[in-house]
């Protein structure tokens, strides 16, 4: 592993740290999220799609047999927890234990966006076309970024009336292409990785543009910590490694840690960072 940054932030690698029970093994891992109680969720795109472990690696249980087709998002606020389903354009929020709270979307239904060329959509759209991840907002409404076949980001209300949306193809202010993931700070700001313009934009809560982060590989997934920093999983570059970048509030780089292709990246209160890994099925602590 190749480490560049603050000497305060020093990781040690533990390849493939989660062990299902004998005779099991993972799909392909999409998104990794602790809880409150620093309990691990890995997405998985098999069934069942949700495995629980604790934060030393012991196996929890597994629930979400038959309700998500296609896994790709996966937050946890609070007591929910947020996914999407890509392929069958839904978004659907779950209790801890596996329980649906809502479901945003129609399977199998999806909104025109047009040509599509590289994952850029010829056009911007209503919700869905396969999104990309669910999150809450401590206002109460709900933000969905609909990457693959959509550039926009869609604002609902906490009973899934859809309040606004925002965005376009390109490459912009406030354009997307393949916006791929959600984070929210404090302060309600939302930052979102586009992941094939390689940047974190930022917003505010209505969809104003604030500013953006560069200097990335692709960003497939960002992640928020208890402790402020954002936890950003970068694709491979040129041929070279994927990385998982640590970044403060203000965007300043504090480790850039060399990783196996991570997808998804999570974190617990202790500041251990979880790579969930679709190549090798997989999740490294």
């Amino acid at each position: 592993m190749t480490q560049t940054g603050d000497d305060k932030y020093t990781y040690e690698v533990v390849r493939d740290f989660f062990k299902l029970p004998a005779g099991q093994s993972f799909g392909m891992i999409s998104r990794v999220a602790a809880d409150t109680q620093d309990r691990i969720y890995v997405f998985q795109r098999k069934d069942p799609p949700v495995v629980v472990f604790d934060r030393e690696g012991k196996y929890l249980g597994a629930w979400g047999n038959g309700e998500v087709t296609d896994p790709h998002g996966l937050k946890i606020v609070g007591d929910t927890v947020y996914t999407t389903d890509r392929s069958d354009s839904v978004a659907k929020s779950f209790t801890l234990d596996g329980k649906v709270k809502l479901r945003l979307g129609t399977p199998g239904r999806h909104s025109d966006t047009g040509r599509i060329e590289n994952w850029l959509a010829e056009r911007a759209a209503g919700p869905f076309n396969h999104p990309t991840e669910m999150i809450a907002h401590p206002n109460g409404d709900i933000y969905v970024t609909d990457g693959y076949r959509n550039a926009r980001v869609h604002r609902f209300a906490a009973d899934g009336r859809l309040v606004t949306s925002w965005g376009a193809p390109g490459k912009g202010e406030g354009q997307f292409h393949l916006p791929h993931s959600i984070a929210i700070d404090d302060d309600g700001k939302l930052y979102v990785a586009d992941r094939a313009n390689k940047r974190i934009q930022i917003f505010t809560p209505g969809g104003d543009f604030l500013g953006q982060w560069t200097g990335m590989g692709g960003p497939n997934d960002i992640t928020r910590g208890r402790d402020g920093n954002f936890y950003i999983a970068e694709q491979e570059e040129n041929g070279g490694p994927a990385h998982i970048c640590v970044r403060d509030a203000n965007g300043n780089v504090r480790a850039r840690m060399e990783s196996r292709h991570v997808h998804g990246v999570g974190v617990d209160s202790r500041g251990d960072i979880y790579a969930g890994l679709t190549q090798d099925r997989s999740v490294d602590k």
